[in-house]
């Protein structure tokens, strides 16, 4: 089928008005959210499960490179296309198909492939009830399913990383058919048209789900991430037990819908702001706690005085358009920019990047919004820990830090409702501010190069120190994370002359003598190499590589053919 056919059919499947093939307005399908561009045939936008089908039948008969594509805000480029492909590739972006159904009085929710985390704690807040995530890429509208597919982790300490066993999902088998397999534990009925139309429809019975022992969620993960004397980390992307089906499949299957746990809302919560002179402080703190606590914290996010600054200035526009517009149209605002910025890019009398100055200029004329008390513990110390405790580990938590933290290596204040807030809010920008000083600071530094690290159990010296020879290439160093989970995110931030790609190595050297894993939490997208157990799940997936090639450094062609083979 040629080109023209091909669009053609496509736009009979959903509507002329979602196919989109303009290269321009394509851009920001093509480009990942920090890094990566790549090109495209068309985005398609399916307004239902059986259009989703319908267009992976369509890509299929043609030998189409298949892209599932949700909001986009994956940080490794693993949602979005590179280049050197041998098939045209089409993106088939879910946005469109934003249902969900509650089930279970709550306690699950079956989740469609555009969901995203907001919608869902949403509908669950009249149920008492919150999804696996809360806060962080939720706030740039991630969707449920990516993060299944990306064993995203998350911040809550309990919880692990998104995990299902529970899914309805297409995959091209070896004999190169589409098939689709229905795991929800529901039945649906038995051709495709059935199973799609009868689940978006809720024509099935509420009260006669499937009861069996799959998993919904991580169920263990508490027991692990106790174990402080491990020598693995606690969780990371190429973990063979925590790769299911859709569950970290990374696009190498087409996923319509998942099944997942719900959690209670904390009844009470305390916000405890903690800060360290040295990192040995916090190990002690973290291993404590880890090790005696009844009550694990729901949260501990660590971020360091050098992110802490550079959050306050690049992030501040992160946090204003939070304030002033809420969690629930953060995402409308980014596309905003986004539609902006592919308009403008290209045009010589426009300065580059200038939404990006413009947000910097509206930051710098608002006042200091930032709480007086993190202000004064930025100048006190260099480590800082944001520490969220619920019900009986509040009480836990202020005997041991008004016994340890008192003086000069180590204090703490308990956050008013606003300061915990703030506090939130100012580390998750955090992980957009490095991509602004970049864009501002263009002329003076040449790449972002983004780890996203598993620590061990067991380690102590959890703080990174570099050798001088990569040390010196660094114009910038941002360090935060997860600090309990030990999952680190660390930006470096390269000086103009230097060849990123050569640090990158050195960095991932380094980091692999730690014994760290990576990526921990982000996924192998087009900027890690995919360790074996992961690229034996992934073809096991897709065997003919079809869906997404090329993520972990795999091969690109069909059916896995190197292109300089004979």
């Amino acid at each position: 089928m040629q080109a023209a056919e091909f669009i053609h059919e496509c736009k009979s499947i959903v509507g002329a008005r979602f196919v989109i093939t303009s290269t321009k307005s394509m851009e920001r399908f093509c480009r990942g959210f920090r890094s990566g561009k790549g090109k495209a045939l068309a985005v398609v936008r399916p307004g239902s499960l059986l259009e989703q089908w319908q267009m992976l039948e369509l890509c299929h008969k043609n030998n189409k490179i298949i892209i599932m594509q949700a909001a986009n805000t994956g940080l490794t480029e693993g949602s979005s296309p590179s280049s050197g492909y041998d098939r045209d590739v089409v993106i088939i972006s879910t946005t469109r198909m934003r249902g969900l159904k509650v089930i279970k009085d709550g306690k699950q929710v079956i989740a469609f492939p555009g969901t995203s985390l907001v919608e869902l704690e949403k509908e669950l807040k009249s149920f008492q009830r919150q999804p696996h995530s809360v806060i962080g890429s939720s706030c740039m509208g991630a969707s449920v399913i990516g993060g299944v597919c990306n064993n995203s982790g998350g911040a809550l300490v309990q919880r692990g990383p998104a995990y299902t066993e529970l899914s309805l999902f297409a995959k091209i088998n070896s004999n190169d058919e589409l098939v689709l397999i229905n795991h929800l534990g529901i039945e649906l009925g038995q051709t495709p048209e059935e199973i799609l139309s009868n689940l978006e429809n809720g024509n099935f019975d509420f009260s006669d789900i499937e009861a069996n022992n799959l998993l919904a969620s991580d169920k263990d993960y508490e027991q692990r991430v106790r174990d402080i004397k491990s020598n693995t980390p606690a969780r990371f992307n190429a973990d063979p037990k925590r790769l299911h089906e859709a569950a970290g499949c990374a696009g190498k299957l087409s996923v319509f819908a998942v099944r997942l746990d719900t959690f209670p809302i904390e009844a009470e919560k305390a916000v405890f702001y903690i800060g360290a002179s040295n990192p040995e402080k916090l190990a002690s703190l973290r291993r404590h706690m880890l090790s005696t606590f009844d009550n694990l914290p729901v949260s501990a996010e660590y971020i360091h005085r050098d992110c802490y600054d550079v959050s306050k200035k690049y992030g501040k526009d992160t946090i204003l358009a939070i304030k002033l517009l809420g969690t629930a149209r953060l995402s409308l605002f980014w596309d905003l920019k986004n539609w902006i910025d592919t308009r403008l890019n290209g045009l010589f009398f426009i300065p580059k990047n200038l939404t990006d100055k413009f947000l910097l200029l509206l930051g710098k004329m608002w006042p200091n919004i930032l709480p007086k008390r993190m202000e004064r513990f930025r100048n006190r110390f260099e480590h800082h820990l944001i520490l969220t405790m619920a019900e009986g580990g509040i009480k836990e938590a202020w005997h041991y830090l008004r016994k340890n933290f008192n003086d000069e290596t180590g204090d703490y204040f308990v956050c008013e409702e606003k300061e915990a807030e703030l506090a939130v809010q100012h580390r998750f920008a955090a992980a957009g501010a490095a991509v602004k000083y970049m864009a501002i600071h263009h002329k003076e530094v040449v790449d972002i190069i983004s780890l996203d690290i598993a620590l061990r159990r067991n380690d102590t010296n959890w703080f990174e120190i570099l050798p001088s020879d990569i040390d010196n290439s660094i114009s910038h160093k941002l360090y935060y994370g997860h600090f309990f989970c030990h999952v680190l995110h660390q930006d470096y931030i390269i000086k103009k002359g230097h060849d990123s790609s050569l640090v990158k190595n050195k960095l991932l050297m380094f980091t692999a003598k730690r014994g760290a894993k990576y990526p921990a939490e982000h996924n192998v997208g087009h900027m890690y190499e995919a360790e074996k157990s992961l690229v034996d799940f992934y073809k096991n997936c897709d065997p003919t590589n079809s869906f997404n090639p090329g993520i972990g450094g795999m091969e690109k062609n069909k059916n896995y053919k190197n292109k300089f083979c004979c």
